[in-house]
């Protein structure tokens, strides 16, 4: 609701400003490697959404040093075997938006997105109703995936 109420603070990149806090239960953050960081999408598509994020603020893989793009795709792999162990997905999303004319939220700092996707996870409410039901919350989504990693 705060997003939708507007009350959220603006920040110029929320995914540099969430790696400067340090409770990372409360920021989302599930696992800080040497160059990449993975964290819980807020508004998520499905249970489970995940985006893994190099530290430097960089707009394009192709920008991206090679350990930092392989530690990248590593850290996207774990992820995923990590979801198939929590929630026994039909199979994933995976992907990067990068420029703002292909979809990117947050187009100044390039990321992956792990979307774990079952059979019939959309049905009339995302379709019709534009709006997405999950069945956990995320602190409990936060938990089972960090007692798992």
């Amino acid at each position: 609701m705060k997003y939708v109420e507007g009350d959220i603070e603006p920040v110029d990149c929320f995914f540099c400003h969430e790696l400067a806090l340090q409770d990372d239960t409360e920021n989302l953050i599930i696992q800080r490697g040497k160059n990449v960081f993975a964290l819980l999408n807020r508004f998520p598509y499905t249970t489970g959404h995940i985006m893994v994020v190099p530290y430097k603020h960089i707009s394009s893989l192709d920008l991206l040093d090679v350990q930092t793009r392989g530690e990248l795709i590593e850290l996207t792999s774990h992820t995923m075997d990590v979801l198939k162990r929590v929630y026994k997905p039909d199979g994933f999303n995976v992907g990067a938006n990068i420029g703002s004319a292909a979809g990117a939220g947050v187009a100044g700092h390039v990321h992956i997105h792990i979307v774990a996707r079952w059979v019939g996870d959309t049905n009339f409410m995302s379709t019709l109703g534009e709006t997405r039901v999950l069945p956990e919350e995320l602190s409990t989504t936060y938990q089972r995936i960090r007692s798992a990693w």
